[in-house]
């Protein structure tokens, strides 16, 4: 009967050909060490000058590698009693410990009549070979050795909560993911394992689905049914995405956090993404969600909450979001942020370009800083302020993609102070035109951002386009400078935006003018010697001259209040 045992896994392991002869003359002296160790002193071998290839070659040959593996499934099986899938599964799936075996008797022929004989007397480790078997490395494994067991037989709960999970569907060498995520899975007493996958099942969840869900998640299996993955499938049952779909998404390689996920969906739900959006979202992109267990994509709405997006914002954003991995997705974002960092951006202006072109800086793979600075022959400023001007040519600056030589500084500031004026109104190549240009002093980049700072004071754009038209130096000023000059008419002169329209001449005076002139104005009146209410843009825009003789000298005392006022102004700054 042993016989037949015999030359059944022989027949299915495979044997080597009658070829390889041994030489029955010479003997092995063999000496075990624990845990799997071996050692052993031999006499080498004198083989047939016949044989067609050295004896190297046939110890790292394949055919003595089933005959390594036959030995051993012959020892587990029939020797310890370990069931034959078992013992096969072993034998087949544990190569580091195979190779142990062959490394000990290194070019020898008959290897499987050698390691059986070895194994006859010398029992092993089977601890070793079954931990390997489950898809984890010595390094891994290790930590779960017994250190008083040799024999899988004598852990009777690890075995059978093994078992349960081979007859539930877990591939054998995805088992080991589970051992090193939820050791104490393997101590559940008889009949526990066989009632917490039934809690699973009584959510609807078909065995596929569970048997894959608890690869991804181990920690699955510990304590009761977990609320927080019962309320993620529950959010995408709502959002008609079913189990099914689920599984076909689930990444055994990887461990699903689900309570990250459920901060997923609830993060996305209170952007205000309704549950057809968000839906539709994770089936066009599943990485969102599964990726990181949707960490990847709360990182990117962190970075955009803190260069100032806003929720409302965000939701419309991801409901556009490229066909990309995730992964690359946020890789990309970090190597164009480190690019924008290391060419001396600001931080408020790399805000700017990621709130307003974030999918296009997540969907390019850049260069390094160094290449594309080499390249364009350009330094960092230049290429900075190109940018901040272009945002979109950072797809030309992509992996793979050429880019052209950057515009001479007084050819590019020319263009744009060209471009901002025809998209003001202006008539290309007309004498107002070119007498617009003629008061530009400075960059031309900077003219859009002063027109855009009247604009967010709450001016009309078509408004705005017209105070140019009279007065084209107001764009000289800096914004900071616009700014203060906006808050001095409406906070401290009480005046409303709508003046500024109807003056725009107003930019061209300095604060302490304006306040000097308001306050002998002022006092005038209070004496009695003005009558009627004078325009105050004509106040503004009197010659000082003028001003002098129809006011100041007015008054007796005049000129002796004028220059009180006036070192009083002045001694403010």
């Amino acid at each position: 009967m042993i016989d037949l045992q015999k030359r059944r896994i022989a027949s299915i392991l495979g044997r080597v050909s009658s070829n390889f002869v041994e030489n029955p003359k010479k003997s092995l002296k063999i000496a075990f060490l624990p845990t799997g160790s071996f050692y052993f002193a031999q006499t080498p071998r004198l083989f047939s000058k016949s044989l067609p290839f050295s004896n190297e070659n046939v110890s790292k040959s394949p055919f003595v590698r089933k005959e390594a593996q036959a030995a051993m499934l012959e020892y587990l099986h029939l020797t310890r009693n370990l069931p034959f899938m078992d013992a096969e599964h072993m034998s087949k799936n544990s190569p580091h410990f195979v190779e142990k075996l062959i490394e000990r008797f290194e070019n020898q022929l008959d290897v499987q009549r050698l390691i059986a004989r070895f194994l006859r007397y010398h029992p092993i480790n089977e601890f070793e070979p079954f931990f390997e078997s489950l898809g984890l490395k010595p390094c891994e494994y290790s930590p779960f050795l017994p250190l008083n067991l040799m024999f899988l037989s004598d852990d009777e709960l690890l075995l059978e909560n093994y078992h349960v999970l081979c007859n539930y569907g877990v591939a054998r060498n995805k088992i080991g993911k589970i051992l090193k995520e939820a050791r104490e899975v393997f101590q559940f007493d008889v009949g526990v394992f066989q009632s917490k996958l039934h809690a699973y099942e009584m959510l609807g969840l078909s065995q596929s689905f569970i048997s894959k869900v608890i690869v991804c998640s181990p920690y699955l299996l510990i304590g009761d049914v977990n609320t927080e993955f019962v309320e993620v499938l529950e959010i995408l049952k709502s959002m008609e995405i079913e189990s099914c779909w689920i599984e076909e998404h689930l990444l055994e390689q990887e461990t699903f956090n689900w309570s990250m996920m459920l901060r997923f969906l609830r993060l996305f739900r209170n952007l205000g993404c309704s549950d057809e959006q968000l839906g539709g979202l994770i089936r066009q992109h599943p990485g969102l969600l599964f990726e990181g267990s949707g960490s990847i994509a709360l990182t990117m709405i962190g970075l955009l909450l803190k260069f100032g997006s806003t929720r409302n914002e965000l939701c419309s954003i991801f409901l556009q979001f490229p066909q990309i991995e995730v992964r690359k997705f946020l890789l990309n974002l970090n190597q164009c942020l480190l690019f924008l960092f290391e060419i001396k951006m600001k931080v408020d202006e790399i805000g700017k370009i990621l709130r307003c072109h974030f999918l296009l800086v997540g969907s390019c793979t850049l260069k390094k800083t160094n290449t594309i600075l080499a390249y364009l022959n350009v330094g960092k400023k230049r290429l900075c302020e190109y940018i901040q001007e272009n945002p979109l040519e950072l797809k030309k600056l992509a992996l793979g993609s050429r880019v052209g030589r950057l515009p001479a500084e007084k050819e590019r500031s020319q263009l744009l102070r060209t471009k901002f004026l025809l998209d003001v109104g202006y008539v290309e190549n007309s004498n107002e035109m070119a007498k617009a240009l003629k008061h530009f002093r400075g960059r031309g980049a900077e003219l859009q951002e002063r027109f855009d700072c009247l604009v967010n004071a709450g001016l009309d754009r078509k408004d705005v386009c017209e105070m140019i038209r009279v007065s084209p130096q107001i764009l000289n000023m800096k914004k900071d400078v616009i700014k203060s000059k906006i808050d001095f008419l409406v906070n401290y002169l009480g005046y409303p935006l709508s003046f500024l329209v109807s003056f725009p001449s107003y930019f061209n005076y300095t604060e302490e003018r304006i306040k000097l002139r308001f306050l002998m104005y002022n006092w005038l009146k209070d004496e009695g010697w003005i009558e009627g209410r004078l325009a105050s843009s004509t106040l503004i825009a009197y010659s000082n001259k003028t001003f002098m003789q129809q006011f100041v000298n007015r008054h007796p005392k005049g000129p002796e209040v004028w220059q009180i006022f006036k070192k009083q102004i002045y001694s403010e700054e």
